[in-house]
């Protein structure tokens, strides 16, 4: 699982069956800071299928590989990648991230 903010969308006429109706959202991965204190890009950007309603500017949380199909959403679809939630916050030790 790792953090990502999402920067776009996707937008695709032609596609696989299972894959109609579904939301596919551009996302650009972040980690953070040395200091711990925010986070910041890793310069790649993926794409993702949206399982939560997320919108353009949302941090959300990913997951990919085998897990990406581990919802009652994306168990029968094509995907590598997975919105499986928006984050609302991050506390690392006792201190939060600012993002």
């Amino acid at each position: 699982m790792f953090i990502g903010k999402i920067v776009g969308s996707l937008v695709s006429t032609q596609k696989v069956d299972a894959m109609k109706g579904q939301k596919i959202l551009v996302i650009e991965p972040f980690r953070l800071t040395e200091e711990r204190t925010g986070l910041k890009t890793t310069g790649r950007t993926l794409v993702a299928v949206d399982t939560v309603g997320a919108g353009e500017n949302e941090y959300v949380l990913v997951v990919q590989g085998s897990s990406a199909r581990g919802t009652p959403e994306t168990k029968t679809l094509p995907v590598d990648a997975t919105i499986i939630g928006i984050v609302d916050s991050i506390v690392v030790g006792k201190q939060k991230v600012n993002f």
